[in-house]
């Protein structure tokens, strides 16, 4: 069941994949940009992982927690490339704290798993890339995520990126302010 399960995802994630690459030949429009000041090059993480990065930089607990009890550790620590948009303790803590709860119970995991590859694209997007206006972002999960740039901001489905361009070994992370909830979740 197990393998099963995990056959599944690196399928859903491989067709993310041809999907996001596609999309970006297809319309490169969509690139993201951020403005330069809110860009952010870590180069002394480029040889930790995703999921390394987040545990090291202290302000993603609840990620990380998360991460682990959705089992996406190896998946998140593996070649990629990914580029995760990542919500910060406090993006959890605006949500009801029972809901943080209930999603971290075993029972409630693919719910969790959804929740948290809808803050995953497949490849490296950087500050750069992204072009201004808005442009619709397949994810692993198979939703899709609303990318704005402005010249002050980039904002996820409502969520502002406070940090850019987070190097890893296997792809790049931007921080965000909220956390992202795909609208099939409930």
């Amino acid at each position: 069941m197990k393998a099963s399960a995990s056959n599944n995802l690196l399928v859903k994630t491989a067709a993310a994949a041809i999907a996001t690459v596609s999309l970006l030949a297809s319309v490169p429009s969509i690139a993201f940009a951020a403005p330069a000041t809110t860009t952010t090059k870590v180069s002394a993480t480029a040889k930790k992982t995703i999921v390394d990065v987040a545990v090291s930089n202290g302000s993603f607990k609840t990620l990380v927690a998360a991460v682990k009890a959705a089992g996406l550790v190896p998946t998140l620590s593996g070649k990629g490339p990914f580029t995760v948009f990542a919500p910060t303790d406090e993006a959890f803590a605006k949500l009801p704290p029972v809901l943080v709860e209930s999603l971290l119970k075993p029972e409630n995991k693919a719910a969790l798993v959804k929740l948290l590859t809808y803050h995953v694209v497949a490849g490296k997007v950087y500050a750069k890339d992204i072009q201004s206006g808005s442009a619709l972002v397949k994810t692993v999960d198979g939703g899709s995520i609303k990318v704005t740039k402005t010249d002050k901001a980039v904002v996820i489905d409502g969520s502002k990126v406070i940090k850019a361009d987070v190097k890893a070994s296997n792809g790049v992370i931007h921080v965000i302010d909220t956390v992202l909830i795909p609208p099939d979740l409930f």
